[in-house]
């Protein structure tokens, strides 16, 4: 049985609270989960695709609405005075529970005009708006969630943005201390964006996965594809960085993100890369 849930934002013994019983918020999203990506913070969408978190029960940030068997009994109506707390609704479809955030911007309450078979005033109610398209679905039988955007659905699923992990300072200062890393004209830990300091976060794990001899190696191919936006010593080995978008290209080479077309042999970068085995 459909049935639609509305989270409240206070804490109370009870949380959640029903608002409508038999149907559907959102029309039915079909998607194969094999398609959807792995969830990577540094990885553009196309437009038609999803991250995926597998094995999402098992994680720390997994709500415990999705961890029991989902009887509709257990829920207590939602009451008028409650309607304003609401922090995000939960629309139980089949096996699958689709989740949309609730913001200010979303509850309207004004007069409106209604066009059917002729045109009447409505007088102000309160309103919630429903997107076209939820937020994330928690795939039950797959036991997996789907979602377009992290900082999204952060609030609904506590500690997910751990996913979104920006290096520390002090990790910041460990990747510049790096034997290949030469710093010039004043460039250091400060001037490190946020987006770097994510891909900074990337490339130690890549990093400390590399071999010596791919390390070697690396430093070479980085070096043939940004002769033009990094200055490389080849006697030191260090990549002289004065500048943020310096070390994006230096960061973009250690993640392997520079290739070569095999018709037309054109130099690119890969905005986004998913494996595909």
């Amino acid at each position: 049985m459909d049935q639609v849930l509305a989270r409240v934002k206070r804490k109370r013994n009870k949380k959640y609270f029903k608002l409508i019983s038999d149907e559907a918020l959102f029309d039915v999203v079909a998607i194969d989960a094999n398609s959807c990506v792995a969830y990577e913070p540094d990885h553009n969408l196309d437009e038609d695709s999803w991250f995926k978190i597998e094995s999402f029960s098992e994680q720390h940030f997994c709500i415990d609405l999705l961890k029991k068997q989902f009887d509709s009994k257990d829920f207590d109506d939602l009451t008028k005075d409650q309607f304003t707390e609401i922090a995000f609704i939960v629309s139980v479809q089949g096996n699958d529970f689709y989740f949309q955030k609730i913001t200010p911007r979303l509850f309207i309450k004004r007069k409106t005009l209604v066009f059917g078979e002729t045109a009447h005033l409505e007088e102000s109610e309160n309103r919630l708006i429903v997107n076209p398209v939820p937020d994330a679905i928690y795939l039950k039988d797959l036991d997996t969630l789907i979602f377009r955007n992290l900082a999204t659905i952060s609030s609904i699923f506590k500690g997910i943005d751990e996913l979104y992990k920006e290096a520390t300072n002090e990790e910041v200062g460990g990747f510049l201390d790096e034997s290949f890393v030469e710093l010039a004209d004043g460039y250091g830990v400060e001037n490190v964006s946020k987006p770097n300091r994510k891909r900074i976060a990337l490339a130690m794990a890549t990093l400390e996965a590399m071999s010596d001899g791919d390390k070697k190696s690396m430093l070479g191919y980085v070096n043939d594809y940004c002769r033009e936006k990094l200055k490389f010593d080849k006697q030191s080995k260090k990549f002289e960085i004065s500048t943020d978008d310096e070390l994006k290209f230096l960061l973009y080479g250690i993640e392997q993100r520079f290739y070569t077309t095999p018709f037309g042999k054109e130099k690119r970068l890969a905005n986004s890369v998913q494996p595909l085995d």
